[in-house]
């Protein structure tokens, strides 16, 4: 197994303060302890691993679920709790450039459908997941970003078939946001949720529609032989006919080998507060459940959550280690407390670090792994894994098993991502990134 960043980002480290941990007793998973046959293994424990196990064994097959620490433990046990619109960042214009307009607005609607599929899933299996938040807010980190926002209202229309609400900078104050924003764009969609408890639930209802889901499990090498792939950990071995690939940010350049240079790791950094009282809300303007994030392209993604905590996000460092980690933790404390200084004193309780994923395509990718007979693969969410991760996983169960309906995906998805410049090198394209868009930021 060979991945980009230091052994410290795959550590466990960056999650030792997690807020989410403190919120839920975990589901306790065996280690694997023999060698064992399967129809379907699946590599990885989160979101999308999680959803293609429980749509497998709900359709009868026998699947395994190989998670190389805990359930959750990765993006999905860690991230801010946005169920979103998102998945990719391609725009509009490189979307109709590349697959035509008819291909755009189904993507579109795949984003509105992967949040309705996390809906779904929350009320069927009667998970309590700390809902709130009617939609997501946009804030505007510039009056020029604004004016865009008011140009995007029919596009919104176009694409997702809902009404976008503008919100004035000076009326701001008045929907229980204020801040240095010069304005807002609500979009109807989505909502905030708890991702440890999702994960949890999705495990749980996994394991009794039947899944075998063992943790501990580091697979180590994937190996043809005959018609069966043999995943080899450092004791036993798992036999299956197919395999799934669900690691997205924690992936190897080696599991699979075709995976190597084709996605792109980036570190996110997520602190919370001590709950806040309604007078300290009241003193900041700032009293909404909306899930916001502001138009910057390094944006900062926050939220009060339904006990009174403010969790306030942003992207993270470019390297992997104690300093490097600490240093990201005071960058985001310090932009929290400049946007919002009314809690410039109050304490931060908890701060912890994940991987998103991108990739150069710019959208998701789910579907075969070309060259690999029997394995697929499903990753690159650009840091909006909760709702795409969850239906991407839901499609992968639907292309593994011919028990499944058809399940049509649109071309940008299915689509195999290119390698990224550099190959395993590539993170040095990173700093000259982040300056580009910090520059653009200003």
């Amino acid at each position: 197994m060979r991945r980009i960043f230091s052994n410290y980002a795959y550590g466990p480290e960056p999650r030792l303060n997690c807020w989410w941990d403190n919120t839920c007793t975990p589901p306790n998973f065996p280690e694997l302890g023999s060698n064992i046959k399967s129809d379907i293994a699946i590599i990885g424990g989160g979101f999308t691993g999680l959803n293609a196990a429980y749509h497998l064994a709900m359709a009868g097959l026998n699947v395994t679920v190989l998670e190389a620490q805990n359930i959750g433990w990765g993006a999905s046990g860690r991230n801010g709790g946005f169920c979103c619109l998102g998945g990719g960042v391609a725009t509009d214009a490189m979307l109709d450039k590349h697959y035509g307009r008819e291909e755009r607005l189904r993507y579109r609607q795949t984003e509105v459908a992967a949040i309705s599929h996390v809906e779904n899933m929350i009320e069927t299996l009667g998970l309590d997941v700390d809902r709130h938040s009617d939609g997501e807010t946009e804030l505007a980190h510039r009056p020029r970003h604004f004016e865009s926002m008011r140009k995007s209202v029919d596009r919104i229309s176009e694409n997702y078939g809902v009404s976008a609400k503008l919100i004035e900078g000076r009326d701001l104050g008045e929907s229980g946001m204020r801040g240095p924003f010069s304005g807002a764009l609500t979009i109807p969609v989505g909502f905030g949720l708890n991702p440890r408890k999702y994960a949890n639930g999705l495990a749980e209802a996994a394991h009794a529609a039947g899944a075998n889901i063992f943790e501990q499990a580091d697979v180590l090498n994937m190996i043809r032989q005959g018609s069966k792939w043999r995943l080899e950990t450092d004791t036993y071995v798992v036999e299956a006919d197919q395999v799934i690939v669900a690691t997205n940010g924690y992936s190897s350049e080696t599991l699979p080998a075709w995976l190597a240079g084709r996605y792109m790791p980036v570190q996110s950094n997520v602190i919370v507060t001590r709950p806040l009282t309604d007078a300290e809300q009241s003193a900041q303007g700032w009293t909404t459940s909306q899930m916001a994030y502001d138009s910057r392209n390094l944006l900062h993604y926050f939220r009060l959550m339904p006990d009174g905590r403010f969790l306030f996000g942003l992207r993270g460092g470019l390297l992997a280690s104690p300093h490097a980690e600490n240093r990201a933790h005071q960058a985001a404390i310090k932009d929290f407390k400049t946007m919002f200084p009314a809690w410039s004193e109050v304490d931060i309780t908890h701060r912890w670090s994940g991987m998103a994923c991108l990739s150069r395509n710019q959208t998701p990718f789910v579907g075969p792994v070309p060259g690999m007979q029997g394995v697929l693969a499903g990753l690159a969410y650009h840091g909006n894994g909760v709702a795409m991760g969850s239906y991407v996983g839901k499609a992968l169960a639907h292309l593994a098993s011919d028990a499944l309906a058809d399940f049509p995906l649109p071309q940008c998805m299915t689509s195999p991502p290119k390698i990224f410049p550099f190959g395993a090198a590539r993170r040095v394209l990173m700093p000259a990134a982040y300056i580009g868009l910090m520059l653009q930021d200003l």
